[in-house]
């Protein structure tokens, strides 16, 4: 174990208790983890949603040999108070992790950097470390593991008896997923191991389990159901660091000479596929709360086999019973269920609409002219304001090293047109910033604007809002080194930032994210000062259809408005200048759509083109003032 580790603390809401279970379930998936992990390392803070409770009612029930402490919204660090729930902040640091997904995620790695030995710990977050890292408003997956099916569980509890009837949508969906087929690094090996299993007539592999590994399981830990198929082989041999036995390894020649595509499918073990993964953790106890709530009622879980297997199978983990014992959750013992016939399943198994995707829009066929020349025939074109100050520079040779994009692994040139991008972004953003004003840096990255702002205007304060861990700890390093004391840092999905402020800025906002930029800044009654960038990777998504405004709406489809979105991608310098114009051009119209759409919130845009415009293929530039 690991000395001399920095205190954090850990801020937990706290609405209510329910059963074995504290709400918002956000905060119980929290403890749950913390159990798993037998980690002390955090000092854990609730916060009272309502009115102040007493330490008694709060913590009889908690984990017992977990200390918790009641703190009120207002008693927050002032960075912590900007930010969703659950969150960790270094004691008297300004670095703030917010979200389920960021929040979990640092708890294991903490975990495992103070007792390596944990190896157990670290795998939860999947193959390449990967697992609830894409953000929960571009991720399905997440979304559903991180915000949906914790909502959808919490409504299904505090609801009437006669509207908590139907299976909630978003339980029918992991229903669903954990049906479909598993994708695997290696998978091919796998499969082939399974269809030599198959051909043999056998219906187990060599038991994973038997009495030689029962030892290592860690006390209280039985199997009563051992695993019966080549995926549980593989999976709990993964659980209790082990190799596969020999046997199953070596594969008869006629198995190897099989195509790929006749190789059988992998059914799923844990929630992502064969391993126990933190998703799991994430699961089980809204899971475990919904059976519950179900089994009161009397309902017939005959339509869920799947969750249902799932839930026993995850019972079987070493580890699990123990940390539900800690947090006193006390997990049913289901009977078996056989998988439901799929016209049984049709109704019930519907997906939410917001979730469908758009699929017959996915291949585009054709290019941009003919949508050009319907938006011309309706008097729309690409329009770009003038530059306010285009000669307008900052004196970088006389700033401090830290302060310049230079000091990372950039080559000269681009280091150069970094210069120059931040040229107009900060004489827009000092155009607009009084004394006092908040300036929210969003996908700050590594912090080429933030810190330039920062020291730029040091009677302002900077917030850096990234949901890349190393690159907002490496902004941190170089704020560090310039003694900075006006600039917070905040590791966080843009959705779990609610705190209000006056100006809103981003470099090359990928994507949706743009949108997602603009979006807060209208909630906020906020100015911005946006660069777009990868428009090609706009669609659809749970929160944003396309096109955005009202007039765009009217004139073009979906799927004319993703033609405009793909070739405003093709303005890169390799390009022939004619191809390289369109791009331009259709960069203009997809902007021109989003600022129509800020202005009828009764905001004036301007859509500007950085100077020079060789600073970047994507040098468009919104400035948006309410």
């Amino acid at each position: 174990m690991k000395d001399n580790v920095a205190e954090e603390h850990l801020y937990l809401a706290f609405s209510h208790q329910y059963r074995d279970s504290i709400f918002p379930l956000h905060t119980s998936i929290s403890l749950f983890l913390l159990s798993y992990c037998d980690c002390k390392l955090f000092k854990v803070f609730l916060v009272p949603t309502g009115e102040d409770l007493g330490d008694q009612c709060v913590t009889k029930n908690l984990a017992g040999d977990l200390e918790v402490h009641l703190i009120s919204r207002c008693q927050l660090p002032v960075v912590v108070q900007s930010c969703s729930l659950p969150a960790v902040v270094v004691k008297d640091d300004r670095f703030c992790r917010a979200g389920l997904s960021v929040v979990l995620r640092h708890i294991i790695q903490k975990t495992f950097e103070a007792d390596p030995s944990k190896k157990h710990v670290l795998e939860l977050l999947g193959f390449k470390k990967t697992c609830l890292k894409a953000c929960a408003e571009v991720s399905q997956w997440t979304r559903l593991c991180e915000i949906s099916i914790p909502l959808a569980v919490e409504r299904f509890l505090t609801a009437s008896p006669e509207n908590c009837q139907a299976v909630p949508p978003d339980i029918l969906l992991f229903e669903r997923k954990l049906g479909e087929p598993v994708r695997v690094h290696n998978d091919d090996k796998i499969r082939r191991q399974k269809l030599q299993q198959q051909k043999a007539g056998a219906k187990a592999a060599v038991p994973v389990l038997g009495e030689e590994t029962t030892e290592e399981l860690k006390p209280g830990e039985v199997h009563e159901h051992p695993p019966s198929s080549l995926e549980l082989n593989v999976a709990f041999s993964k659980l209790l660091v082990q190799e596969a036995p020999d046997a199953i390894n070596r594969e008869a020649p006629h198995i190897r000479r099989t195509k790929t595509s006749d190789l059988p499918l992998l059914d799923h073990v844990f929630a992502e596929g064969l391993y126990f993964t933190v998703a799991d953790l994430v699961l089980l106890p809204c899971i475990h709360q919904f059976l519950v709530s179900s089994k009161k009622q009397g309902k017939n879980l005959v339509n869920l086999p799947l969750i249902s297997n799932w839930y026993r199978r995850v019972q079987e983990v070493p580890g699990v019973k123990k940390a539900a014992g800690k947090c006193n959750m006390e997990l049913l013992q289901l009977p078996e269920l056989m998988s439901t016939p799929e016209e049984q399943l049709q109704d019930s198994t519907s997906v939410p609409d917001e979730l469908e995707e758009d699929n017959e829009d996915s291949h585009f066929i054709g290019g941009p002219r003919p949508t050009m020349t319907k938006l011309m025939e309706n008097g729309i074109e690409a329009k770009f304001s003038p530059h306010p100050c285009p000669s307008w520079t900052l004196d970088w040779s006389s700033l401090p090293s830290a302060v310049s994009p230079g000091e990372g692994k950039m080559s000269r040139d681009r280091a150069l047109r970094k210069q120059q991008q931040l040229n107009n972004l900060v004489a827009a953003v000092t155009k607009l910033a009084k004394p006092g004003d908040l300036i929210v840096d969003f996908c700050s990255g590594g912090g080429h604007v933030g810190i330039v702002l920062a020291y730029m205007m040091p009677s302002c304060q900077v917030v850096l809002i990234e949901n890349k861990e190393l690159s907002l700890i490496r902004a941190k390093d170089r704020s560090d080194e310039l003694g900075l004391n006006n600039i917070w840092f905040i590791q966080a999905n843009l959705d779990y930032f609610n705190g209000t402020f006056n100006i809103g800025v981003a470099l090359h906002a990928c994507g949706v994210a743009t949108d997602m930029v603009i979006e807060h800044c209208l909630r906020a009654r906020a100015a911005f000062v946006i660069s777009p960038c990868c428009y090609g990777f706009i669609q659809n998504t749970v929160k944003f259809r396309y096109p955005r405004s009202h007039q765009f709406k009217e004139i073009l489809s979906y799927k004319e408005h993703m033609i405009l979105c793909r070739f405003a991608d093709q303005t890169a310098v390799q390009l022939p200048p004619e191809r390289r114009l369109i791009g331009k051009q259709c960069m203009g119209l997809v902007d021109l759509d989003r600022a129509w759409a800020a202005e009828e919130h009764n905001y004036s845009v301007q859509v500007i083109s950085m100077e020079p415009e060789s600073c970047s293929p994507k040098n468009n530039m919104f400035v948006g003032i309410p």
